[in-house]
């Protein structure tokens, strides 16, 4: 099991940019995947990107063009730019492997774009 440590959310304004860590206690590499997630309250989590242990990368069409995942192995952990913010894009935001470990959930961390 890794424990999965989300930061750098914010209150930004709209068109802004912010980047999000997810600092894993353990070796990320074993992971095939690592993915970033939000959620709104009321609403379900939802995917919105992921990156292979290759370098590939997915994204949900809401975010693509503007989002860009990374991953560092050597430092266990994954990064999320954030670009062109959108009011849409307010959620909290948390790093998991995929397909997600349920067991492996954090804190994750606050995205709050203003209009």
């Amino acid at each position: 099991q890794v424990r999965l440590v989300e930061s750098g959310g914010g209150l930004v304004q709209a068109g802004e940019s912010l980047r999000l860590s997810c600092a894993a206690s353990g070796s990320i590499s074993r992971y095939i995947f690592m993915g970033w997630y939000r959620q709104v309250p009321g609403k379900l989590r939802e995917f919105v990107a992921r990156i292979s242990d290759s370098g590939s990368t997915n994204y949900a069409d809401s975010v693509k063009g503007r989002f860009t995942i990374s991953r560092d192995n050597a430092k266990n952990m994954v990064y999320l730019q954030m670009n062109s913010l959108k009011t849409e894009d307010t959620a909290v935001y948390y790093c998991n492997v995929w397909p997600i470990r349920g067991d492996y959930w954090g804190q994750g961390t606050q995205v709050t774009v203003s209009s």
